[in-house]
């Protein structure tokens, strides 16, 4: 255990030095090279920072607004006709949209229904079988000027319904 520490801590510094090394190797100007990707990764950084305010402002209205409930107890009725169980329902509505709401949500059901029970094991398989898509849609979009994402978000969209359908039939099956 005491070498894989060592090892760890080694980590950062050894590819530091490796790149370093291989830099001055090949007679490159390593210190300037690091200025002008640190130049570029500021100008990304400025081009996707209005889409990520947006993001974060309506999925914060969202989570407070109490559309989420208002929603579920809507469809409970159907839900339950097709062995959906509705407390996994607000995961499976905000994962798409935010990887930390979705994270609160998660970690509020297995508070709730503990980490063994079938609920607690559909939200954990949940969350590793999909993706915040609309997040990483507009990051990775906005980020190389992609204006018309209409297809990607629909086959992003479709992946994650599958990926939540396929984890709650999964779990009802072995758990």
């Amino acid at each position: 255990m005491q070498l894989i520490n060592f090892l760890s801590n080694l980590a950062m510094p050894l590819i530091i030095l490796l790149i370093v090394t291989y830099g001055l190797l090949e007679k490159n100007k390593v210190f300037d090279d690091f200025l002008e990707g640190a130049k570029e990764g500021i100008g990304m950084v400025v081009n996707i920072l209005p889409t990520l305010i947006g993001l974060f402002v309506a999925i914060g209205a969202l989570r407070n607004s109490g559309i989420l409930d208002m929603i579920i107890r809507f469809i409970a009725p159907l839900l339950n006709v097709i062995h959906f169980p509705s407390e996994i329902m607000p995961l499976a509505m905000l994962r798409p949209i935010s990887g930390s709401g979705s994270i609160a949500i998660a970690t509020d059901i297995m508070k709730n229904y503990g980490v063994d029970n079938t609920i607690g094991i559909m939200a954990s398989t949940i969350m590793g079988s999909t993706e915040t898509t609309l997040y990483t849609i507009a990051v990775y979009t906005s980020s190389v000027k992609i204006k018309r994402t209409r297809f990607v978000l629909l086959a992003a969209l479709a992946a994650d319904v599958v990926g939540i359908v396929t984890s709650v039939v999964i779990c009802q099956m072995l758990v």
